[in-house]
């Protein structure tokens, strides 16, 4: 590797570090931010605007793809990158200026929004633009080694939020940080934003775009040629079936869904989870760089593909031992304890609620509901009159939705039954960070680190291969669309989606179908429609798929 091309990657990678940074702040410090922007709604309100501003990132996230990915087929790659940066480092340093709700009123929350939207916007076209710019860089049958650097810096934007907010909020303290302690790290990324605007001015553009350009082949409208002629548009669907929406939801699954399973169904406190998926990550995250450069030796398909598809394979054994070692006395009343829901099935609700706004209030939306939370395993039965709903625990007196006093007499039913109660103490606790010789750590964080694996495998060749899909004049729109779909959309839909189906189905790994049937689905789309291309000369656009 040359220093020219160790630059180009530092350059890319640093600045997309400091990207899901900024991105991620606003996920880690939504509650606190909810109070100062929205302080005059009532607290369930506010909570919902702020998850909705938090949404709002994501849900924006392909229209930025569009446009950024127009401006870098048209003008460049190393200029649009320029300017994602630029807008995310600012709208998120003017986040930690922007006066609060108490001082502006409404047009605290707007401004809010209209910021989040523009962090979206630059996310969505920043990671197409690395990617494409770091694989016009890279020498033919190298490709995927170097582009897997550029998918380790979402896992390391979310650490370095955290360790800056972590240490923000030890230095304040938790009174000062609720205040306006949580504003310093919003404001600390102006330096960040200067470091990675220096580092890529200094940057050439991608040899492919300049070859390109001299000999006058660029695409004029790379938005309709990419999508508006299903000679092209067909192959950036086949990219988002066959590649990106099965790597999205192995990705979630891995790092999103393994976190909240364990702190929302398993009961593990958030610092003992925190630490446990720290380990993992750290364990894992190596595969990154070692599938991506197996990936020039073997080919993306098998990687990639394989990954979602032992994957599919083995989520229900893996989660199920989760369950068996992190709260061995849930599994064990999960097996023996049976627990029923009287009620009309026609009544109950479908509780998809991505946002947070939907409000369940029927007596069978209550009753599994509470269930659900309390991570118990049910089963849906009639028996009751019409419009009644009442829970049987172990055969026992049914308890209605509608008593007033049913969220007492639940949690005594369950108690008394043999589920275990909030201060369980066959739940994993680790003291420290280096707690984790005992046997009961040791195979979670091993289990959970077989689940980063399954992250790297797919995600570490992606870029690679997107890449290689598409000719230089149209490469960068057509990359990024089917890359932030996937992730924005199907990946980030997966724990709303996932929580429903365990409250519907009363089943704890109910909820691990739908990124099976997803992953299954791109396996096979892939194997099928997904051609080879890590030999591709990308140089070369008369070896791209499309012409």
């Amino acid at each position: 590797m040359t220093k020219e091309e160790r630059k180009v990657i530092l350059g890319s990678s640093l600045g997309t570090v400091f990207e899901w940074y900024d991105f991620y702040l606003y996920g880690s410090l939504a509650g606190l931010i909810g109070t100062h922007f929205f302080s005059q709604y009532p607290e369930g309100t506010r909570n919902i605007f702020a998850l909705l501003t938090f949404a709002a990132g994501f849900l924006v996230r392909p229209f930025g793809a569009l446009v950024f990915g127009r401006i870098g087929d048209l003008v460049g790659r190393k200029y649009t990158f320029l300017v994602t940066i630029v807008i995310m480092g600012a709208s998120t340093f003017i986040v930690g200026l922007l006066p609060g709700s108490e001082t502006i009123g409404i047009a605290a929350p707007i401004l809010l929004i209209l910021l989040r939207c523009l962090q979206g916007l630059a996310l969505g076209g920043e990671y197409g633009g690395a990617a494409t710019y770091v694989a016009e860089h890279a020498p033919n049958g190298r490709r995927g080694f170097y582009t897997s650097f550029i998918q380790i810096t979402a896992t390391a934007g979310l650490f370095l939020s955290l360790l800056v907010i972590l240490g923000v909020r030890t230095w304040t303290g938790e009174a000062d940080f609720a205040a306006w302690g949580w504003r310093v790290p919003f404001l600390v990324s102006i330096v960040l934003l200067g470091i990675s605007v220096w580092i890529r001015s200094t940057l050439n553009e991608s040899p492919a775009f300049q070859k390109m350009k001299t000999e006058g082949t660029g695409s004029k409208a790379p938005l309709s040629e990419a999508f508006g002629q299903w000679s092209n548009a067909k192959w950036a669907l086949l990219a988002l079936l066959g590649l990106t929406m099965g790597q999205a939801v192995v990705w979630y699954t891995g790092q999103f869904y393994a976190l909240f399973f364990l702190g929302s169904i398993l009961k593990v406190d958030g610092p003992t989870t925190n630490l446990l998926i720290a380990w993992s990550l750290l364990l894992g995250s190596g595969g990154f760089v070692l599938f991506g450069w197996l990936s020039d030796k073997i080919g993306r398909k098998p990687i990639i593909l394989g990954g979602c598809l032992i994957a599919a394979l083995t989520y229900f054994p893996l989660f199920k031992l989760l369950t068996a070692e992190a709260n061995p006395a849930l599994h064990q009343a999960q097996q023996t304890i049976p627990v029923q829901v009287l009620t009309d099935p026609d009544s109950c609700s479908f509780q998809f609620n991505p946002v947070g706004t939907a409000r369940f209030t029927q007596p069978c939306d209550i009753a599994k509901s509470a269930l659900a939370r309390a991570s118990v395993q049910y089963s849906v039965e009639g028996g009751v009159a019409a419009g009644e709903t009442a829970i049987r625990i172990n055969n026992g007196a049914p308890i209605r939705a509608t008593d007033p006093a049913f969220a007492q007499q639940l949690a005594a039913g369950l108690t008394a039954a043999g589920y275990p109660a909030a201060s369980n103490p066959t739940v994993v606790k680790m003291a420290g960070p280096f707690d984790i010789f005992r046997e009961q750590p040791a195979v979670i964080i091993g289990v959970l680190t077989v689940l980063v694996i399954y992250v790297t495998m797919v995600y570490g060749p992606i870029a690679a291969a997107l890449v290689e899909l598409f000719p230089t004049r149209i490469r960068y729109s057509s990359m990024s669309l089917p890359y932030h779909i996937g992730n924005g959309w199907f990946g980030g839909l997966l724990p709303a989606t996932s929580l429903a189906m365990v409250a519907q189905t009363g089943d704890i790994y109910f909820g691990l179908w739908y990124p099976i049937v997803i992953a299954l689905a791109t396996f096979v789309i892939g194997m099928i429609f997904i051609p080879e291309t890590k030999d591709r000369d990308i140089f070369d656009d008369a070896s791209s798929t499309t012409r």
